[in-house]
């Protein structure tokens, strides 16, 4: 639509609130897709569902999206298979026995950590950690809501600050495109800025080290500290039953069949990059990496299997289905967000929104505002690099313009757009984290969502102090 009104924001809104009520996220993102297909066809509910289906489907004309996809489900049969090989357990069993994690603090710093030092793309951080983490967390009764929480917290905040990965080719890539002389020295200067990401890392650390424990999040650690993993009812967004496989006693899996896969995933993103780019990691594409990653990853555990040989061809052929049949629903979520985000974006949610802030906004203002604004549209939206799309283009103009500094305003748009999106229900990396925790995914958002307000309110009051004293 060339002319955004205030119903373009309906869908979004729609799935978010139905998402939060009733607990089933594929049926209220439809929900927002109908609507949304509605609006765009003359207000035919009837032609609204046929326009529905036909954009979920569109979905997989965007090469991008279908590698992400597909990354999601091959993600699935990489955890299976190191599961059901005992990489998981192999691991576990190293750090107890040298006593690097021996309780539930520690295991917490494991999570924490390993979201600063694995910054190559926000997916591949989240799984990495989750997989760590997760039977440290259950052993030692720490909640996998707070797993979920504090890897949800080091993942896309610390990717959004490195300039060479798949993070930092998107944003640098947008900068440029806005016409700035020096693209990288302007995201490199924007880091500083990036308030809600150091808040949301730096409290996430706070919390264990201080043990803060506030609304869901607290009710949650007294049910795992009672023995109850999940609350009754929940649904999990994986199964982990293979990690609860006893080993026979002097037959304990190498740590190694967990770690060079994951290693070698971790080495192949730059060297994806390096080669999507013709030679630069910077315009290297992130999609296409990662699922070499994953891939290359899956083969490594395939030969390091055929070298034990414990498993045949078939027996790991089927571990392979059971892996990508249990992230079938992650997929399909994901499937559905997409489309929703298309639908969003004909309907001009962002430019709505972003328009809204107006010219008449005095300039000590105009940071705070961009940051809500842009954390607006990612919660709407549920895609905190849709978000980029949008807002970059328009904070970075609105600063040559008024003669305020880039930087600023730049941390502003990233800034919220990464807060949007760790609110929102609907986002990927929110429904990646529930996975990599195998906790509900409403579950995460509700007990999350207190620490995200508190980083939040800190990065607003950040960005006015910082536009009073600019």
């Amino acid at each position: 639509m060339t002319d955004p009104s205030w119903y373009s924001v309906l869908p979004p809104i729609l799935a978010i609130i139905l998402a939060i009520w009733t607990k089933q996220v594929i049926l209220s993102l439809f929900a927002g897709i109908w609507i949304g297909s509605t609006l765009l066809n003359g207000f035919n509910p009837i032609t609204g569902v046929t326009a529905g289906l036909d954009g979920i489907v569109n979905v997989f004309t965007d090469p991008g999206d279908t590698r992400v996809l597909i990354f999601t489900i091959i993600i699935g049969s990489l955890i299976a298979t190191i599961e059901h090989t005992g990489g998981v357990r192999g691991f576990v069993h190293f750090l107890e026995t040298r006593r690097w994690v021996h309780n539930g603090v520690r295991a917490q710093v494991l999570a924490w950590a390993t979201g600063l030092v694995i910054f190559i793309e926000s997916n591949i951080t989240l799984l990495v950690a989750g997989a760590v983490s997760r039977p440290l967390f259950d052993r030692y009764k720490v909640s996998r809501e707070k797993l979920a929480y504090l890897i949800d917290a080091t993942s896309a905040p610390v990717c959004a600050m490195i300039p060479l990965n798949a993070w930092g080719a998107v944003i640098i890539g947008l900068i440029a495109s806005t016409g700035v002389e020096n693209p990288l020295q302007t995201f490199i200067q924007s880091i500083p800025y990036n308030f809600y990401a150091i808040a949301a890392i730096a409290l996430s650390g706070i919390v264990i080290w201080k043990n803060i424990n506030i609304g869901p999040m607290k009710k949650a650690e007294e049910r795992t500290a009672n023995g109850d993993l999940l609350w009754p009812g929940a649904m999990p967004m994986i199964d982990i039953s293979e990690e609860l496989i006893e080993d026979e006693p002097g037959k304990i899996p190498s740590a190694s069949l967990m770690v060079l896969p994951i290693v070698a995933m971790i080495l192949m993103m730059p060297i994806g990059l390096y080669i999507t780019g013709d030679g630069n990691i910077i315009e290297g594409s992130g999609s296409v990496s990662v699922l070499w990653s994953v891939v290359f990853a899956l083969v490594v555990a395939w030969i390091m299997n055929f070298t034990h040989g414990e498993h045949s061809v078939n027996e790991l052929m089927k571990i392979f289905m059971q892996g990508a049949g249990a992230l079938l629903p992650i997929a399909t979520i994901l499937l559905f967000a997409l489309a929703l985000g298309d639908v969003a974006m004909e309907l001009g949610t962002g430019i709505y929104v972003a328009n809204m802030v107006g010219d008449t906004i005095p300039e000590p203002l105009l940071a705070p505002l961009i940051f809500l604004t842009s954390a607006f549209i990612a919660f709407s939206v549920g895609s905190s690099w849709g978000t980029f799309a949008i807002m970059i283009p328009i904070a970075i103009p609105i600063a040559t313009t008024l003669g305020l500094p880039i930087p600023l305003l730049l941390g502003a748009a990233i800034s919220g757009a990464i807060f949007g999106d760790h609110a929102s229900p609907i986002s990927d990396t929110t429904v990646v984290a529930s996975m990599a925790s195998a906790t509900d995914h409403i579950d995460h958002v509700r007990t999350q969502l207190p620490y995200a307000l508190v980083a939040g309110a800190v990065a607003a009051t950040g960005f006015l102090l910082a536009s009073l004293f600019a």
